[in-house]
């Protein structure tokens, strides 16, 4: 979840490693600190964000090469001397971390015995020692100090290391915790995530786990943990600057929430011809006749990924006839999973980093399951690992609290399930050319919707401090209400539940009074009858009804206290509209509250640690 960043080339090491620390900031923000090497060793770093950083260096830092991090907190509280780099007794040797180092206690105790000491509370300074330590047997070896290191840390890590007497090289390990290389013309550059590397250069090479790295000015070496040599293939990036800037809007995430017509389009563009009724998914085609005979699927993701899952559970059900089970990829692997051959897996996550998640993957091909990714980033570790997938192409996600990523996953769920069901022949040719023709017209639709931004803003402006909120749905509306309530907890920090609307009299009306807001999703034509009477239900206990439902839904709106009208469309595909008011909802309320919109306390974007 932390973020790295590491240069060697002619610029200024700190002014690039500040850059791209600041572009990885949503990776992590309790602390940040850098290491360059000019002569000898600097380390400046502290508790806070980059900027803050930034001011440390403004009297300027030298020096070619040099390594920085962004830290998320695991192992310490955030401190000055928690914060990375970390330093070998003799101050030579520089270390930053993502990951997690499950031994480092016994690791710690071991180095105390013969003498080491330690300052921080952190399981990252163990490394630094335990290179240090090797590098006395053989002091002109860095390379086999820090092979040998790696063979004793159990856990997760991204390292990157610098030595002050080898000054013209940086070290990367990677085991769980997401590296790459960035190629440039004179110059290389390591970091946890492209958008750091994307301004210098478009040629990146991933490393993959157990692979160890030295890179130079001039070029870069890759080993595996035999210390065989091996040659990595190049991977031209397809992100621009334009993507990874605000471009005009205050934060990210509101430029996020209104770049959605364009993910969409960019997500379906090449995939369905509405004219012909027909879908290309080239990145399961191989595989569509194991998923179509698939005796169940199986979805695992995290998050806001998960409740696009339970969206894909309805639509899979519903359009393919297959039973499908949506679990918590950080649960699965602990409960015995009943899951092998015959099975089909499906992880979803934007990053395609996300620890649980590779874990629920890697727990399913050991059992013999066929696994499927549905993934944002190229080349990322679940994009590699599955078996086959489908890219969701929403573009770089900046913004903590996801939004475009959900709308395009759930953009490419549901062509699956078109896909698959008329493969499986369980939909008619025309309600499968009516669905796409749709599904086409949604990036309008969602358009439509956010020229009622200011309407949405309105209704925040009057429930900024409201201390909880319920949020009610029926089908296709109840992983849409889950959602709203998670944007809302995120970056607001209101307390929100999202329930299906029957087990509402379940327990959750007890809390219904005349200061709780409740935000009813109504977008759906066969479940719009029982809504109402769930509205009738609220109103009843003069709960504050904030009602989504489509364009002329009298009964809705004559009970509703507040109303969001979206554009009519067909069941299936109502998600994609519904959300983005709740989006909206929770951004403004969460600006209002003078809340970090980008970067929410305790959160990090890629949650690469278990």
């Amino acid at each position: 979840m932390c973020g790295i960043v590491g240069y060697v080339g002619p610029k200024k090491a700190s002014e690039v490693i500040i850059k791209g620390l600041k572009r990885l900031e949503y990776r992590g923000y309790d602390s940040a600190g850098i290491a360059t090497i000019n002569g000898s060793l600097s380390v400046k770093k502290g508790k806070g964000k980059v900027a803050k950083l930034e001011s440390l260096l403004s009297s300027g830092v030298e020096g070619g090469i040099g390594i920085g991090h962004t830290r998320w907190a695991t192992h310490g509280e955030p401190n000055d001397i928690n914060s990375h780099p970390h330093l070998s007794d003799d101050g030579k040797i520089a270390v930053v971390h993502n990951g997690i180092i499950e031994n480092y206690n016994t690791l710690k105790k071991n180095l105390s015995d013969r003498g080491y000491s330690f300052y921080s509370e952190t399981d990252t300074e163990v490394v630094a020692k335990l290179i240090e330590s090797f590098l006395e047997e053989k002091p002109e070896d860095l390379k086999r100090a820090v092979r040998l290191s790696l063979a004793q840390i159990n856990g997760t890590y991204g390292l990157a290391i610098v030595h002050e007497d080898f000054p013209d090289q940086i070290m990367v390990a990677r085991k769980g915790s997401p590296l790459l290389l960035g190629i440039g013309e004179g110059e290389m550059l390591i970091a946890s995530d492209a958008s750091a590397v994307a301004e210098y250069t478009d040629k990146v090479v991933y490393l993959d786990d157990g692979e160890l790295a030295i890179i130079r000015k001039d070029g870069y070496e890759v080993h595996s943990s035999q210390d065989e040599a091996l040659t990595k293939e190049v991977h031209e990036l397809a992100m621009s600057l334009d993507e990874i800037e605000k471009g005009g809007f205050p934060h990210f995430m509101l430029k996020e929430i209104f770049e959605q017509p364009k993910a969409i389009s960019d997500c379906l563009r090449g995939r369905i011809n509405p004219a012909k009724g027909t879908i290309t998914l080239g990145g399961i085609e191989s595989v569509l006749d194991q998923l179509a005979n698939a005796r169940r699927i199986i979805i695992a993701a995290c998050g806001t990924s998960w409740h696009s899952g339970l969206v894909g559970e309805y639509l899979f059900e519903s359009l393919a006839e297959l039973p499908v089970e949506v679990e918590y990829a950080s649960e699965f692997r602990y409960r015995a999973p009943l899951i092998g051959e015959g099975d089909v897996m499906i992880v979803i996550s934007q990053s395609g980093e996300t620890a649980d998640t590779l874990a629920a993957l890697r727990e399913a091909k050991q059992k013999g399951a066929l696994v499927l990714g549905v993934v944002n980033v190229v080349g990322s570790s679940i994009a590699r690992e599955t078996d086959a997938g489908v890219y969701i192409h929403a573009g770089p996600e900046i913004g903590v609290a996801s939004t475009k990523a959900f709308t395009a996953q759930v953009t490419v769920l549901t062509l699956m399930a078109i896909k698959l069901a008329q493969h499986r022949g369980t939909i008619e040719d025309k309600k499968a050319a009516e669905l796409i023709r749709e599904l086409d017209q949604i990036p309008g639709k969602i358009e439509h919707v956010l020229k009622n931004a200011s309407g949405i803003e309105h209704i925040s402006n009057l429930f900024t401090y409201a201390p909880n909120f319920l949020y009610l749905g029926r089908s296709y509306g109840f992983p849409v209400a889950l959602e709203g309530a998670l944007k809302l907890k995120e970056i607001s920090y209101i307390h929100a539940e999202g329930y299906p609307a029957a087990e509402m009299k379940h327990g959750p009306i007890a809390l219904i009074d005349d200061m709780m807001p409740v935000v009813v999703i109504a977008a759906t034509d066969h479940t719009n009858d029982k809504m109402v009477s769930n509205i009738e239900e609220v109103k009843a206990r003069k709960g504050r009804i904030i009602a989504i439902t489509v364009e002329g839904n009298k009964e809705v709106e004559n009970l509703a206290e507040f109303v969001t009208e979206v554009p009519e469309t067909i069941d299936e595909l109502t998600p994609l509209l519904t959300v983005i008011p709740l989006q909206l909802l929770s951004y403004y309320i969460a600006v209002n509250r003078g809340c970090n919109v980008d970067q929410p306390r305790n959160l990090a974007k890629s949650v690469t640690v278990e």
